[in-house]
């Protein structure tokens, strides 16, 4: 059974008033947007019910999003896919800040004229249909876009490749692939790691001439295992894999491969997350002694755990302290510590931590407050720990080829980075 189609798309402001509506099928009114804000205030008392669906008696399901003083919602009288619709909603806003700079109420008001030619383009008798902005922008100009040509549909909107336009031609062809990579890591008081996972992106930016067809080949255990090569220490197991619409889902069911054409410029190929036991890459450990309910003393130890040939840049260690802690005084064998009283933290910072090193801070505050015996128990909260390693993955992701098929002098850059590391160490 097929998705129903959106009725209309309303703009609202943070009021709820209607900046702009367009129409799609004839089926509700103006008067839907007043009764959507009135359910949203009714339901807004009660964050935990707060949802971006909302249904009235009258039939009509609501689904919206904010951004910035704006509302974005559509009407519907039809079972309509909510994911597919709140996904065009944010498309939408990609859409408005590639031509505004920034989606709001002023910019809206601004350029009444090509926020309904954008509306309908993105959106045909309540269906999706072009979202891409690089595209949009060919035939949707605004007076900084304009040119004396005669206007016709760009060959993508014609084209079964809406993502990349005909006759891009570079003279010089390059290809720059870059693996980032996000690794949460939770360890409790005893040193025990009580959660971990690997949150990776694929980041292209492509300068290619024609449609030229891409392929990637990565160590992935499900593809080399079909191959009938050995996998030992090699291979991974890549979870929740999300691509971008120009990889050919199908071909990669059958056989795993990762083939598509991609679209001109930066883009994310693709994203994916690993289940997996990480050891954390700096150690952090912290003994606290207080003396006489007026002082503090903290000294804290890090490590790193990786080996000598890599480095780790913006290191940024968060130490919790006590909320009336004043009077700071902190030393350390490398890089430099500081009190953020609006943190209740000490932030101790090292811009380059080679591996196979270690180093100590030691910090002292005064604590002014005067509380009983039988207090409150002091909350606990976690030391946190972010920073970069270039070159490295920790999910031993690898880029086994590229490889692109078009008669194009072309010069691949393959990049390899980890970056926001947030370790939890409670």
């Amino acid at each position: 059974m097929a998705a129903g189609a959106v009725s209309a798309l309303f703009l609202l402001d943070i009021k709820g008033r209607v900046l702009v509506w367009r129409d799609y099928r004839g089926d509700v009114s103006a008067l839907q947007a007043e009764r959507f804000f009135t359910k949203l205030l009714d339901k807004e008392s009660d964050a935990e019910v707060l949802s971006p669906v909302v249904h009235d008696d009258a039939g009509v399901s609501y689904m919206f999003i904010q951004h910035n003083n704006v509302f974005l919602l559509t009407a519907s009288r039809q079972n309509c896919n909510a994911a597919s619709i709140l996904l065009f909603l944010h498309r939408v806003v990609d859409v408005f800040k590639h031509y505004f700079e920034e989606l709001e109420e002023e910019s809206l008001r601004d350029n009444f004229v090509v926020v309904y030619e954008l509306l309908d383009e993105m959106m045909d008798f309540g269906y999706p249909q072009y979202t891409e902005a690089m595209i949009l922008s060919e035939f949707i100009k605004t007076d900084a876009y304009r040119m004396e040509v005669t206007q016709r549909p760009p060959m993508a909107v014609t084209n079964a490749v809406s993502w990349r336009s005909e006759g891009i031609r570079y003279k010089k062809n390059e290809v720059f692939l870059d693996v980032v990579e996000s690794v949460n890591i939770l360890v409790n008081s005893n040193g025990q790691i009580v959660r971990s996972d690997v949150i990776g992106e694929l980041k292209m930016r492509t300068f290619l001439s024609g449609m030229p067809e891409c392929k990637l080949g990565l160590n992935d255990r499900v593809l080399l295992e079909a191959q009938g090569r050995t996998t030992k220490g090699k291979a991974i197991d890549l979870d929740d894999i999300k691509f971008h619409q120009c990889v050919r889902l199908a071909r990669f069911e059958n056989d795993r491969t990762i083939s598509f054409i991609p679209p001109d410029g930066s883009f994310d190929l693709m994203t994916y997350r690993l289940s997996t036991q990480v050891k954390p890459l700096i150690w952090v450990e912290a003994q606290v002694e207080k003396h006489s309910r007026s002082r503090i003393q903290i000294t804290v130890k890090t490590r790193s755990q990786f080996k000598e040939r890599s480095t780790a840049t913006n290191v940024e260690i968060e130490v919790p302290v006590p909320e009336d802690s004043t009077n700071p005084n902190i030393r350390t064998s490398m890089g430099s510590a500081a009190y953020a009283p609006e943190r209740d933290a000490m932030v101790w910072k090292i811009k380059s931590f080679p591996g196979g090193k270690e180093y100590m801070c030691r910090a002292e505050f005064s604590l002014p407050s005067i509380t009983s015996e039988d207090g409150m128990p002091e909350k606990k909260a976690p030391i946190r720990v972010k920073f970069e390693i270039p070159y490295f993955t920790v999910s031993g992701i690898q880029v086994r080829y590229l490889k692109i098929i078009e008669r194009v002098d072309i010069r691949p850059f393959l990049g390899f980075d980890t970056s926001q590391w947030l370790v939890n160490m409670s």
